[in-house]
C-alpha cells in the first residue's frame, strides 16, 4: 500500500543547497516517488544561536514504507550524509541535514521513539512556509487547519 508522506528538510553547514539535493536524491533512492519540493528557502536558525543560516525545504513523497522503518530510513540517510548527532530535549545546533516526518498519510501516531504529526508543525516558519508552497490545503489532522491558516496565524517574528 502507498502513502502520502510530507517531510520538513534543513541545513546550515556547508554547501547547503547541495546538501538538500543529496538527500531528496537519497530520499528518492530508498523512500519512493518524490511528488512534489518545494523551492528553497533561507531561514534564520530556530531555537538556538548560530551565525550559520539555514536552507529550508518541504517534500512529499510516495512509500510503502510503514512509519517506524520511515523513521529509521531517514535517520540513515542523514547519519550517510553527514550527520552525527540528533537533538534532543530542545537542545539545537548546527547540522548538516535534518529530515524530519511531517505528515503520514492522516495518520496519528505516538510512539517513544516517532510522533506523527510532527508536534511542532504550527511554530515553525521555516516548516510552514515551504510546505504551504506545495500542499496549503492539507489539513492537520489534530488541529483541523490548512497549512496557509496555520502560516497566517503564525505571530510574527521580530
Amino acid at each position: 500500500m502507498k502513502h502520502r508522506v510530507y517531510f520538513s528538510l534543513g541545513t546550515n553547514l556547508g554547501d547547503r543547497a547541495a546538501n538538500l539535493d543529496r538527500a531528496i536524491a537519497a530520499m528518492k533512492d530508498k523512500i519512493g516517488a518524490l511528488m512534489k519540493c518545494s523551492s528553497y528557502i533561507h531561514t534564520k536558525p530556530w531555537g538556538f544561536s548560530s551565525d550559520n543560516g539555514f536552507l529550508n525545504a518541504a517534500a512529499v513523497f510516495e512509500t510503502s514504507l510503514a512509519p517506524l522503518p520511515l523513521l529509521h530510513c531517514t535517520q540513515e540517510i542523514e547519519c550517510q550524509l553527514g550527520r552525527n548527532a540528533k537533538s534532543h530535549g530542545g537542545l539545537y545546533a548546527d547540522r548538516i541535514i535534518d529530515i524530519d516526518i511531517l505528515f503520514y498519510d492522516s495518520l496519528v501516531l505516538t510512539t517513544p521513539e516517532l510522533t506523527i504529526p510532527h508536534p511542532l508543525i504550527a511554530q515553525r516558519d521555516f516548516v510552514l512556509r515551504p510546505l504551504a508552497e506545495i500542499a496549503p490545503r492539507k489539513k492537520h489532522p489534530l488541529l483541523g487547519k490548512t497549512i496557509s491558516r496555520m502560516l497566517r496565524e503564525l505571530p510574527l517574528l521580530a
